[in-house]
């Protein structure tokens, strides 16, 4: 590819990524009294996907996990247990995510 070509690769892909960003809020917003309102549809949506995502993920990363054999999944329940507890204690989710990762690595790599 030339420098041109590479150019015009990125600047389409940064108007897709920005045109779908802003699509659902052209598409469902609304305003009344001069003021902006999310369509229910879209407040629903934001209510329930987060649990749900976090949901999937947790049996993502447990999937494999054979707590009949080996360490018997020690390591994966620790680090959950972890993650939860950060969680808990500082209501971030970056942060519990960060934490729980680091220490799952740790075990697995120097405890089991």
């Amino acid at each position: 590819m030339t420098v041109v070509q590479q150019v015009i690769s990125i600047a389409i892909a940064a108007i897709a990524n920005f045109f779908t960003r802003v699509m659902p809020f052209l598409v469902f917003g609304r305003q009344r009294n001069g003021k902006e309102e999310v369509s229910p549809f879209i407040e629903g949506l934001g209510n329930f996907l987060p649990p749900a995502i976090m949901g999937m993920l947790v049996v993502y990363c447990f999937r494999n996990v054979h707590f009949l054999s080996g360490n018997f999944g020690l390591p994966e329940i620790i680090a959950s247990i972890i993650t939860i507890l950060v969680h808990l204690r500082r209501r971030s989710m970056c942060l519990s995510l960060l934490v729980g990762t680091v220490s799952y690595i740790i075990l697995v790599n120097f405890v089991f």
